[in-house]
C-alpha cells in the first residue's frame, strides 16, 4: 500500500487515492440509478454477501465522508470478513483502525491497528498502523490528576514508531507527542509534590520533586521542582540541600522567576546558592558540570 494521506478527512494510500475513491462514486451512482436508499447496500434488502469487495469498500468510504465512523468501520470489517485474502481486505484493516479512532473507539482502533501490524509487518503502511496504535493511547491522556497508565503505554507505543520507523513521515510527530507525554508524567509528579508541600508533608514532597529532577530533567517542570526542593529543605532545616538545589537552579535557570524566588528565600536566612555536602543533589551538580545532565 502506498503512503497514507488524508483526503476529505480520510487516511488513504497516496499512490492509489483515485482507486480508493472510485468505488465510492460507483456505489452512489448505482444507488441513484436503482432508486435504492443510501442507508444501506443493495436494493430490497439484498445480503451484503452479494456485493463485491470493491462495492462494500466504496460504501465504507461513503460513510466515512459522511462522518458516520462506526458504520464505516462496520463496512470495512465486512470487507475483511468476506474477502479476507484480497487487497481490499488489507486496505480495510487499516481503514478500520482509522475509522474507530475517528469514532473515539480507541480499544477497537488499537485492535485493528495491531492486526495490521501482525499480518503485514513489512508493509509500508505498518508505520501508520503503529502510529495509529500509539495515538489510541495518546489521545486518551486526560488531565494530570488521572491514572498515568495510559501515558506510559502511549510513551512505549510512540517510542516504537520512533525507533522502528525513523524515516517515516510519522516519526517527527511521534517525537513531539512523546515529549508532551513525558512532560505529562512530570506534571503528575509535580501535582502530587505540591499537594504534599501545601500540607507540610515535606519528606513526601521532596520524594516527588526528586523524581522530576532525576528522571524528567528535560521537561518544562525542572526549574519549579528545584525551587520546591529549596522550599522543602529550608522548611526541614536542611540548609546544605537547600543551598545545593539553589545552586543547580542558578546554574541552569538563572533567568527564571523560580531562581529569583529561591534566591530570596535563601538570602533571607543568610544563605546563598552553593554546593555543599555529599547529598544526592551535590551528585547531580557534579554530573551536570561534567556535561552528563541536562
Amino acid at each position: 500500500m502506498g503512503r497514507l494521506v488524508v483526503i476529505s478527512g480520510m487516511a488513504v494510500g497516496k499512490k492509489r487515492a483515485g482507486n480508493l475513491i472510485a468505488p465510492l462514486f460507483l456505489c452512489v451512482a448505482l444507488a441513484a440509478c436503482n432508486g435504492q436508499s443510501t442507508d444501506g447496500l443493495g436494493q430490497g434488502g439484498e445480503a451484503i454477501e452479494s456485493f463485491t469487495a470493491e462495492q462494500i469498500y466504496g460504501r465504507a468510504e461513503y460513510e466515512l465522508n459522511r462522518r458516520k465512523y462506526e458504520r464505516a468501520a462496520d463496512y470495512f470489517a465486512e470487507v475483511e470478513r468476506l474477502y479476507p485474502y484480497s487487497e481490499w481486505a488489507k486496505r480495510a484493516v487499516i481503514m478500520q483502525a482509522f475509522s474507530f479512532h475517528k469514532d473515539k473507539d480507541y480499544e477497537q482502533s488499537r485492535s485493528a491497528a495491531q492486526r495490521y501490524i501482525d499480518f503485514y509487518p513489512a508493509d509500508e503502511d505498518a508505520a501508520y498502523a503503529q502510529y495509529l496504535l500509539a495515538l489510541s493511547y495518546y489521545d486518551q491522556i486526560d488531565d494530570v490528576g488521572r491514572d498515568q497508565g495510559l501515558t506510559f503505554q502511549a510513551l512505549q507505543a510512540l517510542r516504537t514508531v520512533i525507533e522502528n520507523y525513523p524515516e517515516s513521515e510519522y516519526a517527527r510527530s511521534a517525537i513531539l507527542k512523546f515529549d508532551l507525554a513525558f512532560d505529562h508524567l512530570a506534571s503528575k509528579e509535580m501535582e502530587i509534590g505540591r499537594y504534599y508541600l501545601k500540607r507540610e508533608h515535606y519528606t513526601s514532597a521532596i520524594n516527588r520533586f526528586r523524581v522530576v529532577v532525576e528522571d524528567f530533567q528535560t521537561t518544562t517542570h525542572t526549574a519549579e521542582a528545584l525551587h520546591r526542593l529549596v522550599e522543602s529543605y529550608l522548611s526541614l532545616g536542611l540548609t546544605d540541600e537547600a543551598q545545593t538545589a539553589g545552586a543547580i537552579l542558578g546554574y541552569n535557570f538563572q533567568s527564571t522567576d523560580w531562581y529569583q524566588d529561591s534566591y530570596r528565600l535563601l538570602t533571607k536566612q543568610g544563605l546563598e546558592p552553593r554546593v555543599l555536602g555529599t547529598n544526592w543533589l551535590s551528585s547531580v551538580y557534579r554530573q551536570m558540570i561534567q556535561g552528563k545532565w541536562l
